[in-house]
């Protein structure tokens, strides 16, 4: 174990544990007050169904590392399309009404530095793919 290793650790479980608490509060809600949400900005319906799914299966995936580069690479897609499609127009900081997106682009950078290097530390891939080393 050693510095880099944990601060990876880290990164997926604040990274995890964030978009399960996204994905829950979106089906705890309703799901339907999503969909009509996405539907209002011209994203179809059932589009909040996957991102839901990613968020919240996702999430859970990256708290017990199984997955993490393939979660990851969907959620800085995920990322993406919120940052382009929702949040670019009212800026980095955003306004009174609705946050920017700085903590989008916090979230996707994150997820890209998952998707490329992945998590092994006291993960489920770090069981079942990598040897064990002296790290």
């Amino acid at each position: 174990m050693n510095k880099l290793g944990v601060s990876i650790f880290l990164l997926r479980m604040v990274l995890g544990i964030s978009f399960f608490v996204h994905g829950l509060v979106k089906f705890q809600g309703g799901i339907g007050n999503t969909v009509g949400w996405f539907e209002s900005i011209g994203i179809p319906g059932f589009l909040a169904y996957v991102v839901g799914t990613i968020e919240l299966v996702g999430g859970i995936a990256l708290i017990l590392g199984l997955g993490t580069r393939i979660v990851s690479a969907l959620l800085a897609v995920v990322m993406i399309g919120a940052i382009l499609k929702v949040k670019i127009a009212i800026g980095f900081l955003g306004t009174a009404e609705m946050a920017g997106y700085e903590l989008d682009l916090a979230f996707l950078v994150i997820a890209l530095f998952l998707a490329v290097n992945g998590s092994k530390l006291w993960s489920v891939d770090g069981v079942l793919f990598y040897k064990p080393t002296n790290e």
